[in-house]
């Protein structure tokens, strides 16, 4: 199935999708999810409803989605954190004159709230850098409460996937070894169109991934070859945290970044830059200055 969130008067939202149109479950469930976060709340109690959710496939579409603001589909997530050097040849990149190797542990950092977006919202690029960057990376969404979870059981405590860009300015990255200054700018975590549930997924590590800018191809990929799979992702954070439904893990990038062209190819004002991966969907987002904001 796939769910989403949207915007309607100002109120969130919580949608199955099914072809074109949105059939409304917040009004469906009336009562039974909270306004302030009804997909972490359908989330966390998928167990009881998701029989319900899914005769609703069959039932009249209340909006299309053409219709609808769509937001990411957790907006407010409690958590979101993102793995860094996660497909060999984007490690085998030079990124600015930088050499690097495949770290000999996970690289981790977080995505602050205000950097969510969502997955057709303008990409905002920072008045103090020119050096802003897209990566394409899957999403993967936590679907339960869970600490200490085994690899071979991480498979059970994943909701959904959806597509992301791990939106970076480099110069502010790369100032310091602590990378989540460069990585949390506004707007900079756009993911959706909405969450996949990971029963039709199944494997994820085997899905074809790109980026395209102004329609060029500037990533193409397979999550098949991640360094550390969502998997080991997971047993990795649940030694250090709790994770709880909603919370947000991009899995990381593959080569073919702004930075790692010669020249570098950096997002510009009216750049287009779209995200797809095979059976996720795409976003697509247009770059805009932040002055032209104000």
């Amino acid at each position: 199935m796939h769910l989403c969130s949207y915007e309607v008067d100002g109120q969130v939202q919580v949608g199955l999708v099914y072809g074109s149109g949105i059939v409304n479950l917040s009004a469906a469930l009336a009562g039974e999810l909270s306004a302030h976060q009804p997909m972490i709340d359908l989330i966390a109690r998928w167990s009881e409803l998701k029989a319900r959710v899914a005769a609703m496939l069959d039932a009249p579409a209340d909006v299309s989605v053409d219709e609808v603001h769509l937001l990411a589909p957790v907006p407010r997530p409690g958590k979101t954190l993102a793995i860094g050097l996660n497909y060999i040849e984007h490690v085998n990149e030079n990124i600015i004159g930088e050499s690097r190797t495949v770290p000999d542990h996970q690289i981790w950092f977080p995505k602050l709230a205000n950097a969510i977006n969502g997955p057709f919202d303008p990409i905002v690029l920072p008045r103090i850098s020119s050096m802003t960057d897209y990566e394409a990376e899957m999403v993967a969404i936590i679907g339960q409460r869970c600490r200490h979870v085994p690899r071979e059981r991480a498979h059970e405590v994943v909701f959904g996937y959806c597509v992301g860009n791990d939106v970076s300015v480099r110069d502010i990255q790369k100032r310091t070894s602590q990378w989540t200054l460069g990585k949390s700018f506004d707007t900079h975590a756009p993911f959706g169109p909405w969450i996949t549930t990971a029963d039709e997924v199944g494997d994820p590590h085997g899905l074809e991934i790109q980026c395209l800018v102004n329609g060029e191809v500037r990533q193409h990929s397979n999550t098949r070859l991640m360094i550390h799979k969502v998997w080991d992702q997971i047993a990795q954070l649940t030694q250090v945290m709790t994770l709880e439904p909603g919370d947000v893990i991009f899995t990381g990038t593959c080569s073919g970044v702004g930075a790692a062209f010669n020249p570098p190819k950096f997002l510009k004002a009216g750049d287009t830059v779209r995200v797809e991966i095979e059976s996720l969907g795409a976003i697509v987002a247009r770059c805009v200055d932040e002055d032209a904001q104000d």
